[in-house]
């Protein structure tokens, strides 16, 4: 079936193989900062200074990694394919506007932006953040933290998403364990309204029962394999 609308969903694994800390693996930042003092609003009102600490470390590691085959085939994709197209990543990282993708939400938010708890205002951020940081519309110290969603706190632009889900024929989910709600309940959404969907994951994720198809292994090698799939229908 040839598509008209692809939604793309991004998770950790896509950025792995550049080199980007994951969260969630045995080995990953979860295994030795606690969710709770570091990625919740409470964490941040409790302890500012550990949570900037933190989130400056993930924020110079962007210096040290670039994108990799699987950011820019989907770049092409978004390019080359005609129809209507959205990249949703859970990631925080901006490895994906480096390879060129404009059509993209980042659902978890963005570590190159910063968020003043007190107006709301948003600003880009490429250095550290601290609590002497004063915010350039309201003008108070110590309120500015990572533009980035913690836990308990609701996603960005999920309108838009879930209009996308509703209109697609074709839904992709690439490099995602399928644990995280509500990311995980995306391919649902998308097989409801009528469109195909295909799992591109190092290994199968728990939702994997899902999806009409699913091609497994690295993120380099079968993400620029299906999009030259699809590409070749257009």
């Amino acid at each position: 079936m040839k598509a008209t609308s692809i939604v793309v969903l991004t998770g950790a694994g896509i950025s792995a193989e550049s080199g980007v800390a994951t969260f969630r693996d045995g080995d990953g930042l979860w295994a030795s900062h606690r969710i709770e003092d570091v990625a919740t609003p409470e964490g941040f009102a409790r302890a500012p200074e550990l949570v900037h600490t933190f989130y400056n470390g993930r924020r110079r590691e962007l210096a040290d990694v670039a994108p990799n085959a699987a950011h820019l085939a989907l770049a092409k994709l978004e390019q080359e394919f005609k129809g209507d197209f959205l990249l949703v990543t859970q990631n925080i990282d901006d490895l994906h506007e480096r390879a060129g993708s404009q059509k993209l939400v980042h659902m978890h938010g963005e570590l190159a932006k910063a968020l003043c708890a007190n107006c709301g205002n948003r600003i880009a951020c490429a250095s550290d953040l601290s609590t002497d940081d004063v915010c350039s519309v309201c003008s108070t110290p110590g309120h500015l933290r990572p533009d980035v969603v913690w836990f308990g706190e609701f996603p960005y632009k999920m309108n838009q998403i879930e209009n996308a889900l509703e209109r697609c024929d074709l839904f992709i989910s690439i490099g995602t364990s399928g644990n995280v709600y509500p990311a995980a309940g995306f391919v649902q959404q998308a097989r409801y309204a009528g469109a195909r969907s295909v799992e591109l994951n190092l290994e199968p994720s728990e939702g994997v029962d899902y999806f009409d198809e699913s091609y497994h292994g690295p993120a380099t090698l079968v993400v620029p394999a299906f999009v030259e799939k699809i590409l070749a229908t257009l």
